[in-house]
């Protein structure tokens, strides 16, 4: 039997919008799982590459402790095994020093003060305040 334009559905305004409604709730509901699922795969990348990165810098970590002992050994044949330490030792403690220092003035709360934000924002209320006037 052909389509006849004049047909009415036989389903009410009410059933009509009921379907509507209960199809963009399992509709919204499927996106939302879509979502989750989607966002737990990349948490799971996202661990995985900090185990990764982790690993990879305690085994740079290892290495640099084998190569500053290579260091202190060659040094060593020139001064003698003790002052051979000493200077190692004293040189990155140096360093370790200076990165502490520049570290800390970093992280000073001048530094973490959003200057061009609030600078702007005083001229857009000053410019506010102006054209009240």
């Amino acid at each position: 039997m052909a389509y006849d334009s004049r047909d009415t559905d036989p389903r009410s305004v009410a059933t009509l919008l009921g379907d509507l409604v209960r199809d963009l709730t399992e509709l919204v509901r499927s996106e939302g799982r879509l979502v989750r699922s989607e966002i737990n795969e990349s948490g799971r990348k996202l661990a995985a590459g900090a185990e990764m990165l982790a690993a990879g810098a305690i085994i740079m970590l290892l290495a640099a402790i084998v190569l500053l002992q290579a260091l202190v050994l060659t040094l060593a044949h020139w001064v003698g095994p003790t002052w051979a330490a000493v200077i190692v030792g004293g040189v990155l403690f140096l360093i370790g020093g200076l990165l502490m220092v520049r570290g800390k003035n970093d992280l000073s709360v001048s530094t973490l003060l959003p200057e061009r934000t609030v600078e702007q924002t005083s001229r857009d209320a000053k410019l506010a305040k102006d054209q009240m006037k």
